[in-house]
């Protein structure tokens, strides 16, 4: 049964620190029932709502833009670094960010720590889901291992010992916001989580949502639980087979409607049984935030999807008369660098000679006709990237990346109604 539990904050010998902060009393901590075998009621209308957004999101995978949604995938969990990775309130450009990711295969010394700090949790936030889609189980110790990835400064890997908080003074919480169970219900309320996770007992957006509450709740870590937190979402929809490659941004437009956020998981935080009026009003509530953020999601997802390929039927076109005022075919061969390099941009909008020979497996002078011809056609940008080293930019793409970004941190999500309220990349 979920219960607020009465605790005592002694501190500890700290000097120096001001008597607010060296205070001692009671404070309250919340334990959650256990997940696994959890009962659930769900109104009819809500449950019409869950299905009619997975229905969306099954086609938005399956539409006329799911040649791109890779890319777009990858642009969206761009995003989602940019939004948790962000210094001093200053968020760096899609560009900057690409420029970064193709510094992690090449030599190019002219990128900014910003960019390169964004650029790592994209690769290790990829790299790190993929291995937990992958597990027929998953254990502990691979969301440990989750953690250690996203945060590799933490001194503290693992599952807590002590006690943890939100909010308030960092030196007690007596004044938090929200202090999650003491560090003695971890282990046990852990287990029951991955028990809830390794099935299939309901939905997958329901699954998701369920998920991502208890593990804020439970708050296992002493730092990064919002990052692995995000990264669960993911996780689970893309081994529920929901969202297969894609990446759907419900944690940035949690993000943005902050409120919204935080008000639906207290609402989760019910006391008493879980088939209380408390607690089916509670977790309805919840599920009505997280549902509507994935609607929210969706409709955003399939605009960049829809840019994207107005984009390269742009491009096609573009392309046509720039071969026909010189002389050659319109179209190139389907097999040739160009048709290639043309039908993967999306994916990797900054390339250079080196990035297209490895990519597509072509020589040199393929690779270099390749991109001087998308040059000369007006689709990729030439940028210095180091003495002697052009970089080629599809600028129009890493453009729209920046402006979902913008839409997603609105909380209209429409920068022409409200502005961001966020650190945004700047036009």
């Amino acid at each position: 049964m979920a219960a607020w539990e009465s605790e005592t904050w002694v501190p500890g010998d700290e000097t120096g620190l001001p008597v607010r902060d060296r205070r001692s009393g009671p404070y309250r901590t919340y334990r959650p029932d256990p997940l696994a075998r959890r009962p659930l009621v769900v109104a009819p209308r809500v449950a019409r709502r869950i299905a009619v957004v997975e229905r969306s999101v099954r086609a938005l995978a399956d539409g006329p833009g799911r040649a791109d949604l890779e890319g777009v995938s990858r642009f969206l969990l761009r995003s989602e670094a940019i939004a948790s990775s962000l210094i001093e309130g200053i968020a760096p450009s899609a560009a900057n960010v690409a420029v970064a990711e193709l510094a992690q295969q090449e030599q190019v010394r002219t990128v900014g720590e910003q960019a390169r700090l964004v650029a790592n949790n994209i690769t290790i936030v990829r790299r790190a889901t993929e291995e937990l889609v992958a597990l027929d189980d998953v254990a502990v110790d691979d969301v440990v291992r989750l953690q250690s990835a996203l945060i590799p400064e933490e001194r503290h890997h693992g599952i807590r010992l002590v006690q943890n908080w939100i909010g308030g003074s960092n030196w007690h919480p007596l004044d938090a916001q929200f202090v999650p169970p003491a560090a003695r219900h971890v282990d046990d309320l852990m287990a029951d989580l991955l028990d809830y996770l390794n099935g299939s007992v309901h939905s997958p957006l329901v699954q998701a949502a369920l998920v991502h509450a208890q593990f804020e709740s439970i708050h296992p870590f002493t730092d990064g639980n919002g990052r692995v937190g995000r990264a669960l979402i993911h996780t689970v929809l893309a081994r529920r087979g929901l969202t297969r490659e894609a990446v759907l941004p419900i944690s940035l437009v949690l993000s943005t409607l902050r409120a919204t956020y935080v008000e639906g998981l207290s609402a989760y935080r019910y006391e008493g049984p879980a088939d209380s009026v408390e607690a089916v009003a509670g977790t309805e509530r919840w599920l009505e935030v997280f549902v509507d953020a994935a609607a929210v999601a969706v409709e955003q997802a399939g605009r960049l999807v829809s840019e994207v390929s107005d984009l390269r039927a742009d491009w096609t076109v573009r392309l046509a008369r720039h071969r026909a005022a010189t002389g050659v075919r319109e179209v190139p061969r389907s097999g040739s660098a160009t048709a290639r390099l043309l039908a993967v941009l999306p994916e990797a909008p900054v390339v250079t000679v080196a990035t297209v020979q490895r990519v597509l497996s072509v020589s040199g002078p393929a690779a270099r006709g390749a991109v001087e011809e998308l040059a000369e056609a007006g689709i990729l940008r030439r940028r210095q990237l180091e003495r002697g080293a052009t970089g080629y930019l599809a600028s129009e793409v890493l453009a729209l990346v920046d402006h979902a970004e913008r839409q997603l941190a609105s909380t209209a999500f429409d920068t022409r109604v409200g502005p961001p309220n966020r650190a945004v990349p700047r036009r």
